[in-house]
């Protein structure tokens, strides 16, 4: 049971990591709610902005001013936490690829391993909570601004609803939860294991086992 959980916990690991970075460096995080109108696709990400034609396809993007401009609060934050969610996610998966036990790393060490992948799940479990944070917060903005200019009757032009780039980043916030239950769950399900060394004949080591201890009462 503990190598099936390692394995599905990497799984999401590995797609929730890459739709956190997909979505950080993508530029559809907001996208023009009036395509009946347009004749052309608005999107707008973190760094860039892009125009995208309806009839021929071809795609124009503007970036954004230094980093070091003055930029809406709103995408300062999205930035600071989508790329925290990035960069704790991306070490979150290696430490776990580390602690796999198909992966010969500390091969005698198996409870090291398995203190691997705890602290890889922690930090999967850390990671979502910026990424959660930054891709709701965003989506809810978006969506409220929407909503006021709609409720005054106001018309900007162009109106905005929140794109594919913000929902990549909500999955792999989930996935990151999803993934650091699993390696937490299955670090405490096994946490009364002690590893030996079994010897047969002479002696000469047979193997490394896992035996489980009586719990005391």
């Amino acid at each position: 049971m503990r190598f099936f959980l390692q394995y599905v916990g990497c799984f999401f690991a590995f797609f929730s990591t890459g739709f956190l970075i997909a979505s950080t460096w993508t530029d559809c995080w907001m996208v023009n709610a009036d395509d009946s109108l347009e004749v052309s696709t608005k999107c707008r990400g973190l760094w860039w902005e892009c125009v995208t034609n309806v009839f021929d396809g071809i795609q124009t993007c503007d970036e954004y001013d230094s980093i070091f401009a003055e930029h809406p609060v709103k995408l300062v934050l999205t930035r600071a936490m989508m790329i925290t969610a990035d960069i704790l996610a991306g070490f979150g998966f290696l430490f776990l690829v580390l602690g796999l036990d198909c992966v010969k790393f500390l091969p005698d060490e198996p409870l090291i391993k398995l203190r691997i992948c705890l602290v890889s799940g922690v930090m999967l479990l850390i990671a979502g909570l910026p990424g959660i944070t930054g891709s709701v917060w965003y989506a809810v903005d978006v969506y409220v601004e929407r909503s006021s200019l709609v409720f005054h009757n106001v018309f900007l032009g162009i109106q905005y609803k929140f794109g594919w780039s913000c929902w990549l980043g909500m999955a792999g916030s989930l996935g990151c939860f999803l993934s650091g239950a699993l390696l937490t769950c299955c670090m405490y399900l096994f946490r009364g294991e002690e590893p030996w060394q079994g010897t047969q004949g002479g002696g000469s080591p047979s193997g490394t086992f896992f035996r489980m201890v009586a719990q005391p009462q």
